[in-house]
């Protein structure tokens, strides 16, 4: 005969395990150092200046 299984327990251990994985991705996409923040919205300022430096009037 089979092992008896604990449904309760394997309810939980598969909420566990897609609770990692969405952590995990998210980790992948949101999950910046400050430099790498700062560096992107130093860029960004730099990008605005140069289009407004080059608008006519």
């Amino acid at each position: 005969m089979a092992e008896p299984v604990n449904l309760n327990r394997f309810r939980k251990n598969k909420a566990r395990a897609e609770k990692k994985a969405r952590a995990d991705q998210n980790a992948v996409k949101f999950g910046r150092t400050k430099a790498e923040k700062q560096l992107d919205r130093t860029q960004a300022d730099k990008a605005t200046r140069d289009l407004d430096g080059k608008k006519r009037e």
